[in-house]
């Protein structure tokens, strides 16, 4: 039996890339980062939905707010703790090998951010109007400009924390894995203080004191990690630990169950992020570090470490533009009418397979707009000058963009 034309060239390229890759590689901590990337859209896709209002406008649901019982899944799709982690590895590593000062090397890895965000709300931004001209009507506008800014605060969180890296590498050098505790305190402090017997007297901004901290914590992990201070029996204590205060945090002191926001509800875990965003992150850190090796093994095997690589280079574009791969689906449906788990709400079991169903075709959408937006991850050929012009010109739309998504305009 002949071999089908697609697979040979798939394991073409499997081959090629492991033969490019340097053997020095860590494949587990790409495995990771890949895997958390992964979580992002699959948790969008899954636990965001839509409905329609009598114009054909669109409008966001969620279905946690009538499935309690999926709060569950937020938790293995929550992974932002790894994506920090990782993060913090990768850095440590990168700042140690570093040929240039800390400022330099700070400002390659904030425009290697800066770069893909810019594209997408740029594009965005020219878009809209002509979507708008077409038909498209501002309600249906105004959702899909929410969701395609949601998930770009990660990236300003994540250009604060690296710009912290010098110092973490510090107190990782100093205290080893217990560097991260103090982080920890301070949003028990925090969370004490807002829900607390004194939650009435406390200013609603206090909670804004979480964000900082709440990120910096598994960003910290990740660095204590890279240098080497935390091992097997560090890693069992953060999983042990972690776990057993993410049940106390649920049991006892009655935390939501969603680690993400739920439409309606009083309190949320991740904006800011609540103690039990940490106990997660703990836990699921110790879990990596003790599988490391095992994954390194795993992913030893071309056919598993390819779709890691290609996941890796294409990291930003998956952030950025995961939710233009559903809306590219949810907007045409939108004048077809009610579809099934993309244009109608999320009011039963029917709607969850319903929208399982539409989750190969959100991929498949995003892999064709990745053909495309992947150029934004790569540095510009053109000269100095209309480079600056580029930016100038990305900059004033994506700020325009950005006036219209927050409901400023």
């Amino acid at each position: 039996m002949r071999t089908p034309r697609t697979l040979t060239l798939l394991k073409g390229a499997a081959g090629r890339i492991e033969r490019q890759t340097p053997a020095h590689r860590d494949r587990a901590v790409d495995g990771l980062r890949a895997l958390a990337l992964l979580a992002v859209p699959t948790g969008h896709w899954l636990l965001g939905g839509f409905t329609l209002d009598p114009d054909g406008g669109l409008h966001n649901a969620s279905p946690l707010s009538v499935f309690g019982g999926l709060a569950p899944a937020s938790w293995v799709l929550q992974m932002l703790g790894i994506f920090f982690l990782v993060g913090g590895y990768a850095s440590v590593l990168s700042f140690r090998r570093r040929k240039g000062s800390a400022g330099a090397w700070l400002k390659g890895r904030v425009v290697r951010l800066g770069r893909p965000v810019l594209g997408v709300t740029a594009v965005w931004a020219l878009a809209a109007p002509v979507l708008y001209a077409s038909g498209v009507p501002e309600a249906t506008l105004r959702t899909g400009a929410t969701l395609v800014i949601q998930p770009l605060w990660f990236v300003g969180v994540y250009v604060v924390v690296t710009a912290l890296t010098p110092y973490c590498v510090r107190a990782a050098r100093r205290l080893g894995g217990w560097a991260a505790a103090p982080l920890l305190v301070s949003v028990a402090v925090v969370d004490f203080l807002r829900y607390g017997p004194f939650a009435d007297a406390v200013p609603s901004w206090l909670s804004l004191i979480n964000i900082l901290p709440g990120w910096l914590f598994a960003y910290q992990l990740g660095v204590s990690w890279g240098e080497g201070r935390i091992g097997r029996r560090g890693a069992w204590l953060l999983l042990a630990g972690g776990t057993v205060l993410f049940a106390a945090l649920l049991a006892v002191f009655h935390y939501p169950a969603s680690m993400v926001g739920v439409p309606g509800a009083q309190r949320t875990n991740s904006h800011p992020p609540s103690l039990l965003v940490l106990a997660l992150a703990a836990a699921q850190s110790g879990a990596a570090v003790l599988l490391r090796d095992r994954l390194a093994r795993l992913l030893a095997r071309p056919a598993l470490w390819a779709p890691v690589v290609v996941i890796n280079l294409c990291a930003m574009t998956i952030l950025c533009w995961h939710q233009t791969a559903m809306l590219a689906a949810a907007v045409p449906g939108s004048f077809v009418g009610e579809l099934a788990g993309l244009t109608t709400a999320p009011d039963g079991l029917g709607w969850i397979a319903a929208r399982l169903a539409w989750m190969p075709v959100f991929a498949a959408l995003l892999v064709g707009i990745a053909r495309y937006a992947r150029r934004f991850e790569r540095p510009p050929l053109e000269g100095r000058k209309a480079t600056v012009v580029r930016r100038t010109v990305a900059g004033l739309l994506a700020a325009g963009f950005a006036v219209f998504a927050l409901g400023l305009a």
